[in-house]
């Protein structure tokens, strides 16, 4: 079985990143910020309710994956996996119209297949429609992997513990010893072993280094480190409510248990839940303790809330439990981050222990990364973990317009209220991250060499060009200027269509190696799903993702190409290495012969676009080749604009476009065909 492309290495397990953001201080009472009601409208209006996600309660997703557990053996077989390889389900997100996506890692020989990941989406009678996987290795290069080391485990946990040391790590001896895995994220699969050496960076924060060893000959083959960096201080978040238990402590019982705890300065351990002789925390000064703990505690209820109200995900991983906070981490810590291992926020003081790291959109980015591990998994490495970074700011942001704060309105600029720089400038943009002076706005080959960080620029950029579209604007209070790569205009569709559609991607199409093309495909396919392929907000995410010179627009690159269209829209199925079928359009109306330009749009779904011969056939029945089969063509989905010189055949009368698949393994349909005369 073939797949969707490999893009940079995968890894599993904890995906984390430190807010770069600051810190002020925050006062707590019992106020609540705005329900989120009026932003779940927002982000549901014009959109097809089949296709949005179904709030499901944690005992019917729990049940959701009990059935796929049930049932893996018969969908591995389905999807033509080896004897060999089993899968294991991971996450199930269902839509409103029974439409089933389910997330599997995959294994063989009982050894983890680190990048081997998939999603499968099902109708609501158990029909498969469509699989996104993170690899293009097919199944039988997989079957020939040796799992016979020649390297011992010894020397791979000697590689890591010196890979560990330069870091600043003092360990001795690895944390998770060096365990088999088959590693094929990088193309060709092979046997490797996989360790994890913990301590501390020389920064104080955690270490948790994943270093893959080749088992045949001991090199280095990729390194990963789970907790990474950034820098901040707080936002003023004002007079908030807290749900809190009785007798008083911060116990969010309303919200999967959420506790925020005291390390009171140490760097391991839970530290010391929060209490107190009254319900009232805080003093909005960092110099008291508790003031750190309100704002965590609040960051976490709103983002809890949003995820609930707006996405119906309830909780991180969407089984209704919730993470932990700890706040005073270290000294002179200027840092926060999330642990997928401990499923935990924790947040430092920043310099001299003054301004602690525990604001609003802190508490959203990392609550983020957890929601990303749980499902996409993107890798926190090249192009994956600058759309991983990305997510985290364009959630937080969605999050802090959601939760309405007089003290903090919503901005697309993140750590505007910290001054990191020293001279009141927000530490990133989103409508032109370049200003920031290392991010990026628009995508480039060379893109997944930079720090993730930085990387993420052009996904905030298409965030933003999507939500509030090009050109100059002032949104509460701030003036944006947004530009394009391709000089051309991009009319946004509102900041809660573009969070909803940016979350469907994550959680039903994006993999753990997903790069920026692939996140196009990703979002095209949501928008699509969500408001139809001719919609407006369909033309916008291909428009926005132009603008930061990731594909070229419907009509190459013309944001109005003129002339009179023909579309036919109704969806017709591929069959996997079968006869060719036709989309087929009556032209009328037009004098003469065809354009020697003419433009032929086309969008198909296909798990290996490798697979199809493409066909424009003209009424008299010449034969205009788009696109032949090629066995490396190893990208998903055809949706792009062809230009053919059909100027010596009328114009009227019936045009086809002719598709086949002529390999096995993969499947696909036409939802749309259109010809611009």
């Amino acid at each position: 079985m073939r797949s969707t492309p490999s893009r940079r290495a995968t890894a599993t397990g904890a995906l984390i990143a430190a807010a770069a953001l600051l810190a002020v201080g925050v006062q707590t009472g019992t106020a609540t910020a705005t329900p989120g009601t009026t932003a779940a409208a927002a982000a549901t209006a014009g959109a097809k309710h089949g296709a949005m996600a179904k709030q499901l309660t944690p005992s019917q997703r729990a049940e959701l994956i009990r059935e796929a557990d049930a049932t893996k053996a018969a969908t591995a077989k389905e999807l033509g996996l080896g004897s060999q390889e089993k899968l294991v389900v991971r996450d199930v997100v269902q839509d409103n119209d029974g439409t089933t996506h389910t997330r599997y890692e995959r294994t063989l020989a009982g050894l983890p297949v680190l990048g081997g990941d998939l999603v499968v989406e099902a109708s609501k009678a158990g029909a498969t429609e469509s699989v996104t996987k993170a690899s293009t290795v097919s199944s039988n290069t997989l079957k020939a992997v040796d799992t016979k080391a020649d390297v011992a485990p010894a020397a791979a946990e000697k590689q890591a513990l010196g890979l560990a040391r330069a870091d600043g790590s003092k360990k001795t001896e690895a944390d998770r010893a060096p365990r088999k895995v088959v590693w094929m994220a990088q193309g060709k699969p092979q046997l490797a072993y996989e360790t994890v050496v913990g301590g501390l960076q020389k920064d104080g924060t955690p270490n948790e280094l994943h270093v893959i060893t080749d088992a045949t000959s001991g090199a280095k083959l990729y390194e990963w480190q789970a907790v990474e960096n950034g820098v901040g201080n707080t936002e003023y978040s004002g007079q908030v409510t807290l749900g809190t238990a009785p007798s008083y402590t911060l116990t969010d019982t309303g919200r999967g248990n959420h506790k925020t705890y005291n390390l009171n300065h140490g760097s391991s351990g839970t530290g010391t839940l929060f209490t107190n002789s009254t319900d009232v925390w805080g003093n909005g000064s960092p110099s008291n303790a508790e003031t750190a703990a309100a704002d965590a505690h609040y960051g976490a209820a709103e983002t809890w809330d949003y995820y609930k109200n707006v996405h119906g995900r309830t909780g991180i991983r969407g089984d209704g439990v919730g993470a932990y906070s700890r706040v005073h981490y270290g000294n002179n810590y200027v840092n926060a981050f999330w642990q997928d291992s401990c499923f935990c926020m924790t947040y430092g003081d920043g310099s001299g222990n003054a301004n602690p790291l525990t604001a609003l959109d802190v508490a959203a980015h990392e609550m983020t990364h957890g929601v990303t591990a749980a499902t996409a998994a993107l890798v926190y490495s090249g192009e994956s973990g600058g759309l991983n970074e990305a997510t985290s700011d364009i959630m937080a942001t969605a999050v802090e317009f959601y939760a309405n704060n007089a003290s903090d309105k919503g901005d697309y600029l993140i750590g505007e209220k910290i001054d990191i720089n020293g001279d009141g400038t927000p530490l990133r943009y989103m409508d032109k991250p370049s200003k920031d002076g290392a991010s990026k706005d628009a995508w480039y080959s060379g893109i997944g060499n930079v720090d993730v960080h930085y990387s993420s620029g052009p996904a905030n950029h298409f965030f933003y060009l999507l939500s509030e579209g090009s050109g100059a604007k002032t949104i509460n209070g701030v003036n944006y200027d947004s530009p394009t790569s391709d000089g051309l205009p991009v009319t946004g569709i509102g900041r809660d269509k573009a969070a909803q559609i940016w979350f469907k991607a994550l959680t039903t199409k994006f993999t753990s190696t997903t790069n920026y093309a692939a996140a196009r495909t990703g979002t095209l396919a949501a928008a699509g799903e969500l408001y139809g392929t001719t919609s407006a907000e369909y033309k916008a995410v291909g428009d926005a993702w132009a603008g930061i010179n990731v594909g070229t627009r419907d009509g190459g690159g013309n944001p109005d190409p003129g002339g009179k269209v023909f579309e036919n829209t109704t969806p017709i199925a591929i069959p996997d290495r079968g006869a060719a079928v036709t989309s087929s359009v009556n032209v009328t109306g037009i004098t003469g012969n065809a354009p020697s330009t003419l433009k032929v749009g086309v969008d198909i779904t296909h798990s290996w676009r490798g697979d199809l011969v493409i066909d424009l056939v003209a009424p008299n029945g010449t034969t205009y080749r788009l696109k032949n089969s090629s066995i490396s063509d190893s990208a998903a989905n055809v949706q792009t604009t062809y230009t053919v010189n059909a100027s010596a055949v009328a114009a009227n009368g019936t045009w086809s476009l002719k598709v086949q698949d002529v390999y096995t393994g993969d499947t696909g349909k036409i939802n749309s065909f259109k010809l611009t005369f």
